[in-house]
Parts: C-alpha cells; sequence; structure tokens
C-alpha cells in the first residue's frame, strides 16, 4: 500500500525506535536475578524508545499535540491533530525476556484515528492502516479477519486483569461462559498485537477492559479497516473513552457480543 506521508513518517519513527528496543532486548537475560535492576532497565528502554517516537513525529509534524503513556500529554499549535503512543505495549513480556511487545503510534484528527501503526520488532511485522484505505502488513500484504462462523472453531484473546485492577471477577465470569463455546483463549499480554491478530485472521475475537487510550487507539482502526466490528464491553461504551474493547469478525460478532455482556 501506498501511504500517506505521516503514515510513512509513523512507520520509519517505528522501525527507529524498534531498533533501540531490539538491542535493549538482548540485554535483559542478562538482568533476571535482579527483580528490581531489570524493572529499572526496562523504564530506561521504554523512556528511551518515547524519546526517539517523540523526536521523529514531533520534528517532522511540531504543530501536532501530543499523548504518550510515560510522557504524558503537550497541546499542539495544531487542536484538531495529536500523535497517540505507547512505546511499549507489552512490558512485562520485554522484562522476562518473552518476544511478544510491540510500539503504537496513531494519529488522531478532530478525534477519529485517521492512521495507525503497530510495529513487532522482534518478529518484524509492521501492522498500519489508514481510515478508508484498508489494513496492511508490512510491504504489501493486506489485513482481513478471518471467515470462522462458529464459536467453536473460535480462538478469542483477552487480558486477564493483574495487581490492583478491579474488573478480575467479571473477566473471570465472562471466561467460564466464553470457554466452553470456543476452541480457546489466549492472554498473550499485548493489547495492540491482540487487536492486529484480529485484523490478521489469527484471532478470531479479542475483548479487555480498564485499557488506556494509546492500548486502542492503533489496534482499533487496523481492526475495522481488516473487517472487524469494533465496540464495547457494554452496549453504548466507546473503546477510546470508556478503555472497555470488544472486537470481531462480523460473521460472530453477534454470538460473542452475548456471551460476553451477559450480566
Amino acid at each position: 500500500m501506498q501511504g500517506s506521508a505521516n503514515l510513512n513518517i509513523m512507520m520509519k519513527a517505528a522501525r527507529k525506535a524498534g531498533r533501540s528496543l531490539v538491542k535493549d532486548f538482548r540485554e535483559v537475560e542478562n538482568l533476571q536475578v535482579s527483580m528490581k535492576g531489570a524493572g529499572d532497565f526496562v523504564s530506561r528502554a521504554d523512556l528511551a524508545a518515547e524519546k526517539i517516537l517523540r523526536e521523529e513525529l514531533m520534528g517532522a509534524r511540531p504543530t501536532y499535540g501530543w499523548l504518550a503513556e510515560e510522557g504524558g500529554e503537550t497541546p499542539g499549535e495544531d487542536p484538531t491533530r495529536r500523535w497517540i503512543v505507547d512505546p511499549l505495549d507489552g512490558t512485562t513480556n520485554f522484562l522476562h525476556g518473552m518476544p511478544h511487545w510491540a510500539i503504537s503510534i496513531a494519529l488522531e484528527h478532530k478525534g477519529a484515528i485517521v492512521s495507525a501503526v503497530i510495529y513487532d520488532p522482534a518478529k518484524d511485522e509492521m501492522f498500519y492502516a489508514e481510515r478508508g484505505s484498508g489494513a496492511w502488513l508490512n510491504d504489501s500484504k493486506r489485513l482481513r479477519v478471518s471467515g470462522r462462523t462458529r464459536m467453536v472453531e473460535a480462538l478469542f484473546a483477552t487480558g486477564v486483569p493483574f495487581g490492583t485492577k478491579r474488573t478480575l471477577p467479571a473477566t473471570l465470569k465472562d471466561l467460564a461462559r466464553l470457554m466452553p463455546q470456543c476452541a480457546g483463549v489466549r492472554r498473550w499480554g499485548s493489547a495492540a498485537l491482540d487487536l492486529a491478530y484480529v485484523a490478521a485472521g489469527r484471532y478470531d475475537g479479542y475483548w479487555e477492559r480498564e485499557l488506556q487510550i494509546w492500548d486502542l487507539a492503533a489496534g482499533s482502526l487496523i481492526a475495522l479497516e481488516a473487517g472487524a466490528l469494533v465496540g464495547g464491553v457494554r452496549e453504548g461504551q466507546t473503546p477510546l473513552e470508556d478503555g472497555t474493547i470488544l472486537c470481531a469478525n462480523n460473521q460472530i460478532f453477534d454470538q460473542f457480543a452475548r456471551l460476553i455482556r451477559e450480566v
């Protein structure tokens, strides 16, 4: 796909930050003996990646706003456009030496996500989309959601709440309803890649609560442009505002939503 100038800027920034993270990722194994040391190291890697992304994106578009997980929000001279960035989605995987984490970059224009990039440096997979132009993987592979129609054959993804998150009981109830009806559920620890995998047909659906806008902004557009249906975990919720998402191919979305939304 021949992308816009903004999309090309986003992809270039993601690759540059990805090279920095891959270099740091190679050092993680040496830090496993010290939880504090490893955690501090990952924080430095995360911040270094965000610094690269900010320099690249804001250097190319200095009037845009900025919202990122580590650096917070900076309003832009242009109030209609904003970068939404997660420099390392899947930090716990990174910390434990698991090669499943990604850089997520979205461009918002007048409240809508118009361009999106999710880059998985460990596998060198670049998922990207622009509104109205479809979703793509690497140079030329068009992404389409799966065509599965039967819940019993469908594979789903979610995030199981941990630590101080409040929604573990709700998620366990979801799993109790869903597991007997499907082919399995995966919990791989990166919301951005979960949505990209729905877009690629690797998962048939995904849901999660208690997320931040930078977790969802890029992935929701990529999934939509690949043909997925996207909504909130509860009817009437908006993913980017409410931090909950339910996403699936259009063949099983209604069946999936009924199970998850059952009270």
